[in-house]
């Protein structure tokens, strides 16, 4: 399993344009086969930090996901929301047991 995690920093003005790519991005990249969860979520005391979270079940479905359209769509709609840091990292995880 896969876990991709991380936050950005974007020009808070951004926040609305980029909130609405990702809807879009998501309701996608949920019909990904392998895809199991996709989800960013905005700071609430810091209107410009997304914090991010991604479940793939394989390398290979991540790597087919950054190729799609609807990924390539998101990334132009990144290139301009002013990026001012990025942070996002890949986990491969080899089990998972409940915590609670």
């Amino acid at each position: 399993m896969i876990i991709v995690a991380g936050t950005l920093k974007i020009d808070p003005s951004k926040r609305p344009v980029l909130e609405a790519a990702f809807d879009r991005m998501r309701e996608a990249t949920l019909k990904e086969q392998g895809c199991l969860h996709y989800q960013v979520y905005f700071d609430r005391s810091e209107p410009g930090t997304m914090l991010l979270f991604e479940k793939w079940e394989s390398e290979e479905a991540l790597n087919a996901h950054f190729v799609t359209p609807h990924m390539a769509e998101f990334g132009l709609a990144l290139g301009g929301a002013d990026i001012l840091g990025m942070d996002v990292k890949k986990f491969v995880v080899s089990s998972e047991t409940k915590l609670m």
